[in-house]
């Protein structure tokens, strides 16, 4: 009988390897995430120990901020000075102006100087206690105390601009302008200000307080091309520095910073006022007593008479100084001493100065216009005057070399020129003037009306724009912009759809060498400014060389054709106030958009000029245009320009030339020498011609068959 309790066994299947892989898998990770579990279960057990609450907790907070946001700081701040890491690593200071020129006009008579006088030679304990003392007063009070930045200084500065006073200490510390001095530019940025400040800290663990006060004595600007207090002082009044008394230290003080307004050749009267500043701040820091000042006060220091270096053509010395530095770098040329021959003519450079500031005081006002920059050349290139503004003394930047003006209108001239060289046209040609698109852009004339057929010459001589818009769709504008570069224009620009309007970027410099091309024959006409450059020992460096071969830009019938049209400008069109009695003028006038810029460019057959009136600040005008102010300028020039000189014709142009005698000269046996012309304005020059018809009324027939009248003279 069989077992009732007994069970049969069923014999097991072996378990798969995927089966037992999975297992084992599944039992790892629970074993994993329980273990994970009571480990962390023991750190926060451990972390239990360090919890805080109340004011515990919020210090810990602002300290566990604090170091996280050091930490970003920190990385920050390296980042930050990496710039200043560089400049210190190549071991350098910036290399100051070594070069000393003394300039000459045409005539060979000084105009003025450019470059350093400098001298390190004094000791700061050989100084005058006082002018340590003045300009410690005036721009570091905490030198001796702070680190290299002043943070006390420089927020109680930050107070009183906020409060709207000009102060009497600048933010910087001394160590950071001379940083700026030896390592930086002079440009405002906030980048620079951050990498001044790692220069600071890095000169005050390098050198001591009184080395850092010396190179900043030596290595400071102080006006009239003058680095360092020794060389100033020898400058502005005649003496050592060592001889200077307090409120001759006082001035000096006062010009460290802003020489250019300070500097008593420039102004005595704000230098003087300025001393006077410093001798208060000297009494405020305790240095000296109100009554040690008042002598001070009472006799304040009387500088130098240089008045002459003020009524330089200084905006010209600055353009031929760089161009000077050019010539003797590519020479590698020895030496820091030079003297430099130039074109300038100071007769015409003062007839240009008198142009564009009367044109400014008499209607600067009423067409809300505050600037004018005028360039003169002879038809060869010579630059003869350069006007870069009206004041040099509050503003040294030099409008009339900057390529940043739109010439408008006055950039026609090179749409035309494509037009005749390319499509053989000429100025009695007929063109349609009619509403003209590309793409989307649609010039529109400046009367928004339009002529229907008109010939180039009317089209020109009156400024429509729809005809050069349609000139340049037939030649390319790349074309034109091609011959503008090659005519003289130096300074690129896009090619765009509104080119033939004179959407570029122009000097006044490169529109009077591009329009000196079409007063001599159609040859590059580059303008220059220096002819001999000679060093201290007197031999040679550099002579402008006038017998290089020119390029020929434009053919000589281009070249009548336009000057043909550009003297209908002055006859019959935009530019009818250009005109002068007895002398062939030819132009074109130019507008931008806004009337932001005008202008007038032209030429006689003696000079060529052009003209630019504007705002600094891009600030419209009040309706002011290439025919006014700007023709008004040039015209005022030219004709003194041609007062008792003799009239040349003009290529391409019939014009009656007045008649001029000139008296027979015995031979000379030496080598003639180059004179200046008498310095006649059009009023003495009519007086002259007066009397002389006078005096030749007087002589017998025959002698009035063959003497010249008053009328056959030029009127001017």
């Amino acid at each position: 009988m069989q077992d009732p309790f007994y069970i049969k066994e069923k014999k097991r299947k072996p378990q798969s390897g995927m089966l037992a892989a999975d297992a084992w898998l599944d039992s790892s990770l629970y074993e994993f995430w329980n273990a994970l579990g009571r480990g962390y279960t023991r750190f926060q057990d451990f972390m239990s120990r360090f919890h805080v609450t109340g004011v515990k907790r919020f210090v810990v907070e602002i300290l566990s901020d604090a170091f996280s946001f050091g930490a970003i700081g920190a990385v920050l701040m390296t980042a930050l000075a990496l710039p200043a890491f560089d400049i210190t690593d190549r071991g350098a200071f910036n290399k100051a102006e070594d070069y000393s020129v003394i300039f000459q006009d045409r005539y060979g008579a000084e105009i003025g100087r450019r470059g350093i006088r400098s001298d390190d030679s004094v000791a700061l304990d050989q100084m005058p206690d006082y002018l340590v003392k003045a300009t410690l007063a005036t721009e570091d009070r905490r030198f001796y105390e702070h680190f290299g930045i002043d943070v006390v200084g420089t927020l109680r500065a930050l107070m009183s601009n906020a409060q709207g006073d000009r102060g009497t200490q600048g933010g910087s510390s001394i160590t950071q302008q001379l940083a700026k001095n030896l390592f930086l530019s002079s440009e405002r940025t906030l980048e620079r200000k951050i990498v001044e400040a790692f220069l600071s800290v890095w000169l005050e663990w390098h050198y001591s307080k009184d080395q850092i006060l010396k190179l900043y004595f030596d290595r400071a600007y102080m006006g009239g091309g003058n680095y360092g207090v020794t060389a100033a002082s020898e400058f502005y009044f005649g003496k050592r520095v060592q001889d200077i008394n307090l409120s001759e230290a006082a001035m000096l003080a006062g010009m460290f910073k802003a020489p250019g307004n300070y500097a008593p050749h420039i102004d005595l009267a704000a230098a003087r006022g300025r001393a006077n500043l410093v001798l208060t701040n000297m009494v405020a820091a305790g240095f000296l007593t109100e009554g040690q000042v008042t002598a001070a006060r009472r006799n304040p220091a009387a500088a130098i008479d240089r008045r002459k270096d003020i009524d330089s053509p200084n905006y010209f010395l600055d353009y031929a100084f760089e161009e000077t530095k050019k010539k003797i770098e590519e020479r590698a040329a020895n030496g820091n001493n030079f003297v430099v021959r130039t074109t300038i003519d100071t007769t015409l450079q003062s007839y240009a100065e008198e142009a564009i500031t009367s044109v400014i005081r008499d209607s600067g006002e009423q067409y809300r216009v505050e600037q004018g920059a005028m360039v003169v050349t002879d038809t060869e290139g010579a630059i003869r005057a350069m006007v870069g503004g009206t004041d040099y003394a509050k503003s040294q930047f030099n409008r009339s070399i900057v390529s940043n003006r739109q010439p408008g209108s006055a950039y026609k001239p090179f749409v035309y020129a494509e037009a005749m060289e390319q499509l053989g046209l000429k100025p009695s040609d007929r063109i349609s003037d009619a509403p003209v698109c590309i793409g989307d852009w649609c010039p529109q004339n400046y009367g928004r009306s339009y002529r229907g057929q008109t010939t180039l010459i009317s089209a020109f001589a009156s400024s429509i724009n729809t005809v050069p818009v349609t000139l340049s769709i037939k030649t390319g504008r790349d074309k034109i912009a091609e011959l503008s570069y090659r005519m003289g224009l130096r300074q690129e620009y896009p090619v765009t759809r509104s080119l033939a309007l004179g959407v570029a970027s122009v000097s006044v410099l490169d529109m009077t060498s591009s329009y000196a091309v079409f007063a001599n024959h159609g040859y590059k006409t580059p303008a220059y400014g220096l002819t001999r450059l000679i060093d201290s020992r007197g031999e040679t460096v550099w002579e402008y060389d006038e017998t290089v071969p020119r390029e020929r830009v434009l053919s000589e019938q281009t070249v009548a054709y336009m000057n043909e049209m550009m003297r209908a400008v002055v006859t019959s069109g935009t530019g009818r106030r250009a005109h002068i009695d007895g002398v062939p003028t030819l132009g074109k006038t130019g507008t931008t958009t806004s009337y932001r810029d005008a202008w007038f460019a032209g030429f006689t057959g003696n000079y060529v000029a052009a003209v630019w009136f504007g705002n600094d600040d891009y600030r419209t005008t009040n309706d002011l245009t290439g025919g006014l102010l700007p023709t008004v300028a040039w015209q005022k020039f030219m004709a003194y320009a041609h007062t008792n000189i003799a009239v040349k014709p003009v290529f391409g142009i019939e014009f009656d030339l007045p008649e001029t005698l000139i008296a027979a000269a015995p031979e000379e046996t030496e080598e003639e020498i180059a004179q200046r012309p008498p310095n006649l304005k059009p009023a003495a020059a009519s007086k002259l011609l007066d009397l002389a018809a006078r005096l030749s009324s007087s002589q017998s027939s025959d002698q009035l068959a063959t003497a010249p009248s008053a009328d056959s003279q030029p009127t001017l």
